[in-house]
């Protein structure tokens, strides 16, 4: 974001006043190709068949109001008449908030400290690893049934 905002905002800010073209062209780029990326697997590769899943979740599904099967994530659930009421603009900006914190204060993102840093055998991975799973836990279990 800072790149972007330097590249994007001129003025007076002491902040993104850098050379953003010879330090952080590359970050540009990756930002490009993973919304082309997204594009090329989401539109241009998808598969049009239907998802196989097994016969008891489409039970469980079912009993939560979810009849919709026919693509790859269901229409019941995700479709901006949800992300636009209230609860899904403050799930979003309060889930987008958490996230951020947590990868700050944690040294990085989920997959950094599970993929590379317990494959370098780094404690404080291992820490921040057992405490994703549990507040993922907690969140599942505790908060969603409370707020849904």
């Amino acid at each position: 974001m800072r790149h972007a905002c330097a590249a994007c905002v001129p003025g007076d800010i002491e902040f993104f006043k850098y050379d953003w073209k010879k330090s952080g062209k590359w970050n540009l780029v990756f930002v490009a190709g993973t919304i082309l990326g997204g594009f090329i697997g989401g539109w241009l590769l998808s598969n049009p068949d239907p998802i196989n899943i097994s016969a008891q979740t489409i039970t469980d599904l079912k009993a939560l109001g979810i009849s919709d099967f026919s693509g790859m994530l269901p229409s019941d659930v995700f479709n901006w008449e949800n992300v636009a009421s209230t609860q899904g603009i403050i799930l979003m900006i309060v889930g987008g908030f958490l996230v951020g914190f947590g990868a700050r204060y944690a040294g990085g993102c989920t997959s950094g400290h599970a993929i590379t840093g317990l494959a370098d055998l780094q404690l404080a991975s291992l820490l921040a690893v057992i405490g994703f799973f549990a507040g993922g836990l907690f969140i599942t279990y505790i908060i969603y049934p409370f707020i849904f």
